[in-house]
C-alpha cells in the first residue's frame, strides 16, 4: 500500500486562554478521529499490541473521558460518574455507533464548557479530594486525547502504514 500522510496544521487560534485551549482541545479531537479514516470495521477492531488497546476502543474509552470529566466532574452531573473507561468494545456495537457516541459526548461537553463563566471557576466533584479549576480540567483532556492520538498514530501505521497527526 501506498503511504500516506494525515498530517494537519496545528491550531494557529491565539486570542486568550479560553479560545487557544478550546482550539487544541477540538484539534486533539479530531485528530484521534482521524485515525479511523478508511479503514473497515475488521481493521478498527484490530489488536497490534498486547494490551486490548485498539482504533475503536481508544475512541469509546476518549467518550467516557469526555463524560466523565466534562458532565460528572465539571457539572455534578451522577449520569456519567461510573464509567469504565474500557477499550474493549462489546461485538455487537459498530463503529458508527462508537464515533456517533463520542461525536455526541463532544457537543454536550462543549455545552458544558460554554455554559462555564471563567476557567477560573471550580469543578463541582472534588479530584483526589479537592476541586480544580476548569482550566485544570481542559488541560488535563487536552493531554489525555492527544496522547491517545499519539497510540492512534501509531496503531493506524501498523494497520495501513497511514502516517501523521
Amino acid at each position: 500500500m501506498q503511504l500516506e500522510t494525515q498530517r494537519e496544521q496545528v491550531p494557529r487560534n491565539d486570542d486568550g486562554e479560553r479560545d487557544t485551549a478550546l482550539a487544541f482541545l477540538g484539534f486533539a479531537r479530531h485528530c484521534l478521529l482521524k485515525k479511523l479514516d478508511g479503514l473497515d470495521e475488521e481493521q478498527l477492531r484490530r489488536r497490534h499490541v498486547v494490551s486490548d488497546t485498539t482504533l475503536l476502543g481508544l475512541v469509546q474509552h476518549a467518550t467516557d473521558g469526555e463524560r466523565y470529566w466534562f458532565s460528572h466532574v465539571l457539572t455534578g452531573s451522577p449520569e456519567h460518574a461510573d464509567v469504565d473507561f474500557s477499550m474493549v468494545v462489546p461485538e455487537d456495537r459498530t463503529a458508527e455507533q462508537v464515533v456517533a457516541a463520542f461525536r455526541a459526548a463532544v457537543e454536550e461537553s462543549d455545552r458544558n464548557l460554554a455554559a462555564v463563566g471563567s476557567f477560573d471557576d471550580l469543578t463541582v466533584v472534588p479530584v483526589d479530594g479537592q476541586r480544580k479549576t476548569v482550566r485544570w480540567v481542559v488541560t488535563h483532556k487536552t493531554s489525555e486525547l492527544a496522547r491517545h492520538a499519539g497510540h492512534a498514530d501509531i496503531l493506524r501505521e501498523l494497520t495501513d502504514q497511514v502516517t501523521g497527526r
